[in-house]
This record gives C-alpha cells, sequence and structure tokens, in this order.
C-alpha cells in the first residue's frame, strides 16, 4: 500500500537527543524528493516551530519549513480554544509551550486560571508546583500537555512532561486531560493540518506508548522504528501490534 501522506515524530526517530540519526535525515529527504505530504507531530512543547525548524536545519541538516513541526504546544492551544472555558491560564513548561500560548491570546492568572497547562520544564520548582496545585484545587481545568513518562536522549531516558504531571495529579486528586500523542486531540488537528484522511498516512515514531499507540487509537497504520524508546526486546510482548517493525529507517519501502 502506498500512503499519500507520513506524521512522523522528532526526538528518537529522526534524531536522538542531540545525535543525528543518519536514516532519519534520509528518510526526510526521500519524502521531500517524492513530494510526499509530511508533518512532524511532536509531543516537545519546549520549543515553538520556529526553533524547531532551526535546531533541525542547524544540528542535523535537515530542511524543512516551519508549518511541517505539530507540536503539543499547538494542540494544546487548539484544544483550549474549542473548549471554551475562558482565557485566563497558569503553565508550567517553557517558552515553547508558554510563549505560543500568550501569544495566542491567553492572560497570565497565577491565582484563578482558567486553565492549569503543564509540560516539560527543565527549571521546576517547588513554588511552581505549588502554584499549580492551588490552582487546580480551585477548579481550574488541569491540562497536561502529553503523557511522556520519560524523553530519549544521549544520557539516557530521562524525565517527561507526564513526571511532572503524575506529581500535580497525586498532590490534586485530580486527573488530567491529556493532549499530545497518543491522544485524540493532537491528531485530529494533525490530520485537518496535512489534508488527509486517517487511511490515507502512515504514523512513524520510536515510542510505542505514545507514537504507536496514537496510530492505534485513533485507526491510523503505525511504522514502529526502533532507534528509541521501545527497545527490540519489547516488540513480542506489545499488547496490539504495530502495522510494521523495523529496525532502521532505511528498511522503509515507500512504495508498499
Amino acid at each position: 500500500m502506498r500512503y499519500k501522506g507520513y506524521l512522523v515524530d522528532l526526538d528518537g526517530t529522526i534524531y536522538l537527543g542531540n545525535q543525528p540519526i543518519a536514516a532519519g535525515k534520509r528518510f526526510v529527504e526521500h519524502l521531500q524528493e517524492k513530494e510526499i505530504p509530511f508533518l512532524f507531530v511532536t509531543n516537545n512543547t519546549t520549543k515553538s516551530p520556529e526553533v524547531v525548524q532551526k535546531r533541525l536545519a542547524d544540528e542535523f541538516d535537515i530542511h524543512v519549513e516551519k508549518e511541517r513541526v505539530y507540536t503539543a504546544s499547538l494542540a494544546t492551544i487548539d484544544y483550549m480554544k474549542d473548549d471554551a472555558k475562558g482565557n485566563k491560564v497558569y503553565v508550567i513548561g517553557e517558552a515553547g509551550l508558554i510563549d505560543l500560548i500568550l501569544t495566542a491570546g491567553f492572560i497570565w492568572d497565577e491565582k484563578n486560571p482558567d486553565y492549569v497547562v503543564v509540560g516539560l520544564d527543565s527549571q521546576v520548582n517547588y513554588e511552581k508546583l505549588t502554584i499549580a496545585t492551588l490552582a487546580i484545587q480551585k477548579g481550574a481545568k488541569f491540562i497536561g500537555t502529553n503523557s511522556d513518562k520519560n524523553l530519549p536522549t544521549e544520557r539516557g531516558l530521562v524525565p517527561g512532561a507526564g513526571a511532572l504531571i503524575s506529581l500535580l495529579e497525586t498532590a490534586t486528586q485530580t486527573q488530567p486531560t491529556y493532549v499530545g500523542k497518543p491522544e485524540v486531540v493532537i491528531m485530529e488537528k494533525a490530520l485537518d493540518r496535512i489534508g488527509l484522511s486517517k487511511n490515507e498516512v502512515l504514523m512513524v515514531g520510536d515510542n510505542y506508548e505514545t507514537d504507536i499507540c496514537s496510530g492505534i487509537n485513533n485507526g491510523i497504520d503505525t511504522l514502529l522504528v526502533l532507534s528509541g524508546f521501545t527497545p527490540k526486546k519489547a516488540v513480542d510482548s506489545l499488547p496490539i501490534a504495530p502495522t510494521y517493525v523495523i529496525d532502521c529507517l532505511d528498511e522503509w519501502d515507500f512504495d508498499q
């Protein structure tokens, strides 16, 4: 089956932390040469699409338009606009999340926000967590940008946004609404952006829990590449098998 478009993860799939994955670069270049539509769908909220675009170019020699990048930050904004609970927000996160939310018209409020949004924050501290806890207890809607427990880096698997969100879930006894992979919101919005239907695209990623389950949960075929989070030894015990599993993106046949 020839897929008309590809939804592609970044970290662990196209690169690994600060390390390039040569097959990832070749994969993107092949998509460009064949003029196959693709969209990077990433749970990384620390960087804006413009920063991701620049990083791909500067660090990995991969050159794409910023419109090719759809982050969990953008999906979170789309979700809050659809939800329309209000426009006051408190955010635990980095510039790629906070700046985009404020630019989209939301107003910072630490005491009585309508939403508490939590993403990855490498500078998180007890006071930030306290402000978020108190706001959620007062009734703010608790949004988790993504449930990633870990991030694959050159150092190994480090804590992800899901680890911080779990702490707040324990402190507030409140379950968050998750937006990023593998949830419906980010996948539906990604399909809108690429302009294709579920049966026309392939979801490509290294993390079974997020990338592959985002496809499985939403009726999209999946390609698990064993270059990042999910190890080869885990494949046989996965609850639902990916549509395809490969060791390296060089193995993928675009004409199948």
